[in-house]
């Protein structure tokens, strides 16, 4: 089993940033691959971004790609996901989830990963 905890969701103008932090506990290890999900209201959840836990290799969605970043900091288990240039259609829940052996393929489905996270609102308005 892993745990995962959401944190660092709040309120940010249009244009600011945030860094959103998931830690995890647990069963981790290098097989991971941890991913960064988010919903808005009436919406389904979508793909933000994964970070491989070995390795560090990460990907990302077209609609986050060059403003949001996600890392890793393996002594404290915890993953960032640092987002810039916040538009207000970011406004969602963003929820951390996890997954082992995903194979060479990034997973990018809500179906494709085993643990989340409770949720953390991210809220871009002026």
């Amino acid at each position: 089993q892993v745990q995962l905890a959401e944190s660092g969701g709040g309120l940010v103008q249009p244009g600011g940033s945030l860094r959103l932090s998931c830690a995890a506990s647990g069963r981790t290890s290098a097989s991971l691959v941890m991913g960064w999900f988010r919903q808005a209201p009436g919406k389904e959840r979508e793909f933000a971004a994964a970070i491989r836990w070995g390795g560090g290799a990460t990907y990302s969605a077209d609609s986050v790609k060059g403003r949001f970043t996600m890392s890793r900091d393996n002594a404290k288990n915890t993953v960032y996901l640092q987002m810039d240039t916040l538009k207000p259609e970011d406004t969602a829940v963003y929820y951390c989830a996890a997954r082992r052996n995903p194979g060479s393929t990034w997973p990018t489905w809500t179906y494709e990963y085993t643990y989340w996270g409770q949720g953390t609102q991210v809220t871009v308005s002026s």
